[in-house]
């Protein structure tokens, strides 16, 4: 083990956690745990080597891919970077829309990471295989899809089985710390949240000659609302969920405004690049969200918590109260909350113990989709009415890259943008 593994940096952020990193370095060599990834982009891929730092006998043996070449490259780094535990042989390396369903076959735990418009149906599939899941976030794009992964989820607990979803936060023990601090009394009762993703965005994808136009939106899928669910669920969905957790629950409404300032070409597909809604939850607490990618403006990803006594600001690698209760802490270095989060889905696995991040991973991702439906429509939106509703982005008859698409450009190229005052708040609007 190196000085400066990911296990290492584990158990210098988390002493407490000692004993649990240790039965993972001393796991039975012969009681192999198979891996299966859906989805070789760089996050899956990511999320691959890092759960495979959570034990020796942790071995990846399929993996799925829309994309044969990212497919093959992905095993192809997987393979140098852990040449004792990637057993993917060429005929485990799938290509097809429905091979998902033979990656999951293979496998006891699969970690899902394709364009989250598809983790709905993903997800199904692997709970009614009888198997154990790590999903990244976003978990849904759109209402339908939410209520699948609800159900799923249920399911999932019904039949056993461990389910993380990658919202890291609630994973890196200073974050824990100071909710916790906020639930003791530290800052009084909480009044109100400040919440902020202001940064950049991948750069578009120009269409490929020849391209067919699913598999085209497929390889821009940041871009297309059905397939990404916004930038507000992509990223923002994280300050999102600290909101929820600090509260121990969702927003009831929201009211919001938002559109396409300067990210208006064609490869830009139909999302907007900002974002701004009033969150309110039952017990009358405010949270003011901004999400924006915008070159060369104010960057910032953060939490602020104000309260009766005080306030928590958490702000990358300082975190700090201010108030009756000051407390200040500055991090030397950053906890990996993306390594941190498989350590406990594979400790329940290897234990038996109950484990299932799907209704938080659900509640979050519905607060962002409760956030865009207000600023598509310009509407105050609530949560109840948006559950009630039978929004359905994403088709569930895609099977190649033939299939008719919903979404087409028009005559010159450019894709439906929700307007706001025009747009419905829950309709289906392409």
């Amino acid at each position: 083990m190196t000085e400066n593994s990911p296990r290492r940096q584990f158990v210098r952020t988390s002493a407490s956690t000692l004993a649990l990193a240790n039965q993972f370095v001393h796991s039975a060599p012969d009681n192999k745990i198979k891996l299966g990834l859906i989805g070789c982009g760089g996050r899956g891929t990511g999320a691959a080597a890092q759960a495979m730092n959570a034990g020796d006998e942790i071995q990846l043996v399929a993996v799925c891919d829309v994309d044969a070449k990212t497919a093959a490259n992905q095993v192809e780094l997987l393979t140098k970077q852990k040449p004792d535990q990637v057993a993917v042989s060429p005929d485990k390396t799938f290509t097809g829309f429905e091979d998902y369903k033979n990656v999951i076959a293979e496998l006891d735990v699969v970690i899902l990471a394709t364009s989250p418009g598809f983790r709905p149906q993903h997800f199904e599939e692997a709970v009614r295989q009888g198997k154990h899941v790590f999903m990244e976030k976003p978990v849904a794009s759109e209402v339908v899809g939410i209520k699948r992964v609800l159900a799923a989820g249920k399911l999932a607990t019904e039949k056993n089985l461990k389910v993380g979803v990658g919202l890291q936060r609630r994973h890196q023990p200073t974050y824990q710390e100071f909710v916790k601090r906020i639930h003791d009394g530290e800052i009084g009762d909480v009044q109100y949240f400040r919440t902020f993703w202001n940064g950049s965005s991948r750069p578009g994808k120009e269409l490929i000659d020849g391209e067919a136009e699913l598999q085209y939106q497929i390889r821009n899928w940041y871009y297309y609302t059905r397939l990404s669910g916004d930038h507000i669920c992509e990223q923002h969905v994280h300050n999102l969920d600290v909101a929820n957790w600090i509260v121990g629950n969702h927003p009831i409404r929201a009211q919001g405004m938002g559109g396409r300032e300067v990210r208006n070409e064609k490869i830009n597909g139909q999302i907007f690049d900002h974002h701004f809604v009033e969150f309110e939850y039952a017990n009358g607490v405010r949270m003011w969200s901004q999400s924006r990618q915008i070159p060369n403006c104010w960057r910032r990803v953060t939490e602020h918590v104000t309260g009766a006594l005080g306030a928590a600001n958490f702000n990358a690698r300082e975190y700090g109260i201010t108030g009756k209760n000051e407390f200040a802490k500055r991090l030397r270095k950053g906890e990996n909350g993306h390594q941190l989060e498989h350590f406990p889905l594979f400790d329940a696995i290897r234990n038996d113990t109950p484990y299932n991040e799907a209704e938080h991973g659900t509640t979050a991702t519905m607060t962002a989709i409760l956030g865009r439906l207000s600023n598509y429509s310009g509407q105050p939106v609530t949560w109840e009415k948006a559950m009630e509703s039978d929004q359905k982005l994403v088709p569930d008859d895609l099977v190649d890259f033939n299939s008719e698409p919903p979404l087409k450009p028009n005559a010159d190229g450019y894709y439906p943008v929700a307007v706001p005052g025009v747009t419905k708040p829950y309709e289906i609007w392409y």
